[in-house]
């Protein structure tokens, strides 16, 4: 791993994970999700069995103060590290927001720019989704807090522990991408609902 890249990998485990013998290898898809940062790229990837998602790895990408063709190097050659070690058949990205500083907006730009770019190397196809399309299709509220995406991934995923807040909005980003379309639909099948901004 590079000093200056991949600094975060969560310990968390999925609690239910099937034994290899369960499940065939034909029947999965893997899903690589990245919340883009130029100061830090989440990362999050799960594995769709049917209508089971597994979790696999998740964590971040930190990238030094200095000048931005590096910074924007150490996204790239960390997320295809990434690739690398988990081989993923696909990638979800979250799409940039309109930010009232147009710089920050450019800056976030390019820092998407650059995790695309590893995809495209890999030969991976990308999905892409606004933060508002991840927020609804997981938690069922387009304009759910950061509090409230992390709670829903560690519940959709049976997690034994709560991901960092951008290793979530990426896992949040590969779980959008495999249940497209399903929306609050998801929610139900877990008996959950939001009450008074909380999910229940």
């Amino acid at each position: 791993m590079n000093e200056e890249g991949i600094k975060g990998i969560e310990g968390i485990r999925d609690k239910s994970k099937p034994s290899l013998h369960q499940v065939s290898l034909s029947s999965v898809t893997r899903i690589l999700g990245i919340d883009p940062g130029l100061r830090i790229t989440g990362f999050g990837v799960l594995d769709k069995v049917g209508q089971k998602l597994i979790y696999v790895a998740s964590g971040f990408i930190k990238t030094p103060s200095g000048d931005l063709p590096e910074r924007l190097k150490v996204i790239l050659n960390s997320l295809r590290e990434v690739i690398e070690m988990h081989q993923p058949q696909l990638v979800a990205v979250e799409k940039v927001f309109v930010n009232v500083n147009p710089q920050s907006t450019l800056l976030l730009g390019q820092a998407r720019g650059a995790a695309i770019c590893a995809a495209v190397l890999a030969s991976l196809p990308v999905a892409e989704y606004t933060a508002l399309q991840v927020k609804q299709a997981v938690v069922g509220n387009g304009h759910a807090k950061k509090e409230q995406v992390q709670d829903m991934v560690q519940r959709l995923l049976e997690l034994s522990g709560s991901p960092s807040p951008d290793a979530a909005d990426a896992l949040a980003c590969a779980i959008c991408h495999a249940h497209a379309g399903m929306g609050l639909g998801r929610l139900a099948t877990k008996g959950m609902r939001m009450r008074n901004g909380r999910l229940t």
